[in-house]
């Protein structure tokens, strides 16, 4: 049982599919059963002519942005179709390593990250991010989403727009699935890594009895707010991070399963 603290403990993760193998794999490597229910789905835009106008900004754009491995995917093929290759007055910035990985697999060598946590805030806080009066600066994101990052810029001086290349919906109709799942006492945790997903969730849990009962586990104070607001039981991840959630989630359950 030492080294499986979720034996018997069953987990929701509210990823996308594609997204969710790798933290599905730790949560069963620790004795635990993952159960996907995803609240996301990236899909493709209907009409790409706006984003193709986009791209023609990219000759005379300083600074390319990109909040997501998402973006990066949905994007830097079109970029490469459009240019050939990588624009030479282009710099690049990703919100996140596995972001700035995923830009490297197209070519681009030298990626602005933050060092510390992986969010809008920390990439804002860097030097290169303040120094930015009169330059131009594409946001490369899904449909929607913070506006923090375009605000803080523009309030900085910089000219922002957005590429945005493909579009988040949410798959689920109901939560039946987590409710059987916990009247038969087999939901102990869901994990919930963005606000949109949190968004989904209580909106179609209402003011269902499980939803007050089981843990949510998030990995950023800014997903928690709207659930605490609603004193539903939140705990977040030290880190950001597969292996910070799946630490937090072996030391609260297996801890709850003992008492």
């Amino acid at each position: 049982m030492l080294n499986k603290p979720l034996a018997g403990i069953t987990i929701a993760v509210t990823r996308p599919v594609d997204q969710a193998q790798a933290l599905c794999e730790a949560i069963s490597q620790l004795g635990g059963r993952a159960v996907l229910f995803p609240l996301l789905a990236i899909t493709p835009l209907q009409d790409y002519r706006a984003f193709e106008q986009q791209l023609a900004e990219l000759e005379t754009t300083d600074w390319a942005i990109f909040i997501s491995s998402n973006a990066v995917n949905s994007a830097m093929p079109r970029v490469l179709k459009h240019y050939g290759n990588i624009p030479d007055n282009l710099k690049f910035a990703a919100i996140g390593h596995q972001t700035a990985k995923e830009l490297m697999h197209y070519g681009v060598r030298n990626v602005l990250t933050p060092h510390a946590r992986f969010d809008s805030e920390t990439l804002l806080a860097l030097h290169e991010m303040h120094d930015v009066a009169n330059l131009k600066i594409a946001i490369f994101r899904g449909i929607g989403g913070r506006e923090l990052m375009a605000e803080t810029l523009t309030a900085r001086g910089a000219n922002v727009y957005f590429a945005e290349s493909y579009q988040r919906i949410n798959p689920q109709t109901n939560c039946n699935l987590l409710a059987n799942l916990y009247s038969e006492k087999k939901l102990h945790a869901i994990v919930v890594t963005s606000s949109e997903a949190m968004r989904h969730l209580l909106d179609l849990a209402g003011n269902s009895e499980w939803i007050h009962n089981v843990t949510l586990f998030v990995n950023h104070a800014r997903i928690a707010e709207l659930p605490l607001q609603m004193g539903l039981k939140v705990l977040i991840a030290d880190a950001l991070g597969d292996g910070e959630v799946v630490k937090k989630l072996s030391m609260v359950l297996a801890q709850d399963s003992q008492t």
